[in-house]
């Protein structure tokens, strides 16, 4: 295959995970067809689709992997920077809002997949461990900061679990305001994580 032609094939493939995205997120899992999809991805055949994807359930990974790594891209520029533990922490509560914030229509078509997309035995197409698990790196970045005399002691997992889920509970609150509650989730866990938390 040429470089022009593998080109085009990524950018195909991109076009069709984009209409997914728009797609699922607009009508929902179980009305999103590679009919529809090809449709507002103005494609002329569902066999475009079906070159690229075996099925609908590699597309709908498709779909995550790629929202997902938009997502840890935004987010490692931001904690890249950070300074100290309490800065890192702090870069990855804003800027993880701040992708839910700019990236809508992805986040509820990932919520979605997460919610409907099922095999034939109910077995979900996407489970948390077919992508970078966020609760296991969360808890490791509260072990790190326990061993470097950062952190207070409590147990990492649950503190992970119970930021992740803040942070998930702001996909499902559209008219939140994503800085003032950045703001507030930072102030919180800041004092829950801290030695001192004056």
């Amino acid at each position: 295959m040429r470089v022009n032609d593998t080109v085009a094939a990524s950018a195909r493939r991109a076009q069709i995970v984009t209409a997914a995205i728009d797609t699922i997120a607009e009508l929902g899992y179980g009305n999103a067809s590679f009919a529809r999809i090809a449709k507002r991805a103005g494609i002329s055949s569902t066999r475009l689709i079906s070159y690229h994807f075996d099925d609908k359930a590699e597309l709908v990974r498709a779909v995550v992997g790629t929202v997902l790594t938009e997502a840890a891209e935004h987010m490692g520029k931001r904690m890249r920077a950070a300074g100290d533990r309490v800065e890192l922490l702090t870069a990855y509560i804003e800027s993880n809002l701040q992708f839910i914030a700019e990236h809508p229509t992805a986040i509820r078509a990932v919520i979605e997949i997460a919610a409907a997309a099922r095999t034939e035995d109910g077995t979900p197409l996407v489970r948390p461990g077919d992508a970078d698990d966020p609760v296991a790196r969360l808890a490791t970045m509260f072990r790190e900061g326990q061993q470097a005399g950062e952190f207070r002691d409590f147990d990492p997992v649950v503190m992970a679990v119970t930021l992740r889920s803040a942070i998930d509970a702001a996909a499902n609150a559209p008219d939140l305001d994503p800085h003032a509650y950045a703001a507030e989730l930072v102030a919180l866990f800041t004092r829950a994580i801290r030695k001192d938390p004056s």
